[in-house]
């Protein structure tokens, strides 16, 4: 038969040959032995993902993703750059920001806002327990300058409210409205000196603690400059024109939160 003569010699002239005649024949049968030769039927069959080319394909890209996890494991554990003010930049901003927020509600404290009196609350009926916000009977409009508007839903809320208006503790006299009966006008009493001298001392305290904490972002930058001639990882004069950069950023940070101190005592006492 033509598959007992020379399959080797067949195989390796003609493989299309072989292909066609010699691999049903090892397909049929678990294993043959041609010429002393075992030949499996596994062998013909192999699994195309196990090939080499596969499977040097895989180690490379196993090794290029090892790779790239270890540069970024470096690029993650890699010294900050000592020349860097960045945190610096950071820290003074965050400083004059925490301050602006600081000056804004100190500013708010002297005035009366329309929220505080829509909280108070309001006993509906003589000798009843039941109350209820103010907000929720009237509407407060501010009028601008030193005049609130209470316009009040019902009739039967006019006086509950200016009773609970007169009673708290915000000072304040309610005015009914000689054009509109369900109208009250509440005019607002200007700040006393008291109160405007510790808003402004409030607020210088709230300069110097800006203040602290540009020079303490200042201080660190400072101490990793002098680490970083040391240790000679940077080279002197690169390290001194960021200490004079540092120093000029400092400056400038300083002066920004002074400034926004006196623009902020400035409004709190043309109150």
């Amino acid at each position: 038969m033509l598959y007992y003569q020379k399959p080797r010699t067949i195989m390796m002239r003609h493989p299309t040959i072989f292909s066609q005649q010699f691999l049903p024949f090892f397909k049929a049968s678990h294993s043959q032995v041609v010429y002393g030769i075992e030949l499996r039927r596994h062998a013909f069959l192999r699994n195309f993902s196990n090939s080499p080319f596969l499977n040097k394909s895989k180690k490379r890209d196993i090794l290029r993703q090892t790779g790239s996890e270890a540069i970024s494991s470096q690029a993650n554990s890699a010294p900050a750059d000592p020349l860097d003010l960045t945190q610096l930049e950071h820290g003074i901003a965050a400083a004059a920001s925490r301050l602006k927020d600081e000056l804004s509600r100190l500013r708010m404290r002297g005035r009366l806002s329309t929220e505080t009196i829509e909280g108070l609350r309001v006993q509906l009926s003589k000798g009843a327990k039941e109350t209820a916000k103010l907000g929720e009977l009237a509407q407060v409009v501010p009028k601008g300058g030193r005049m609130v508007t209470v316009l009040v839903s019902e009739e039967n809320y006019v006086k509950p409210i200016s009773s609970a208006i007169l009673s708290s503790s915000l000072s304040l006299t309610p005015q009914h409205d000689p054009h509109n009966g369900l109208q009250l006008n509440i005019p607002i009493p200007p700040p006393t000196k008291e109160s405007r001298d510790q808003a402004v001392l409030a607020a210088k305290t709230a300069m110097e603690r800006a203040v602290t904490s540009v020079r303490d972002s200042r201080g660190a930058i400072h101490r990793r400059l002098q680490e970083s001639i040391k240790k000679k990882i940077a080279r002197p004069d690169d390290a001194r024109k960021s200490q004079d950069k540092m120093e000029k950023l400092t400056e400038k940070g300083q002066k920004e939160v002074k400034e926004l101190f006196e623009a902020a005592k400035k409004a709190m006492e043309r109150v």
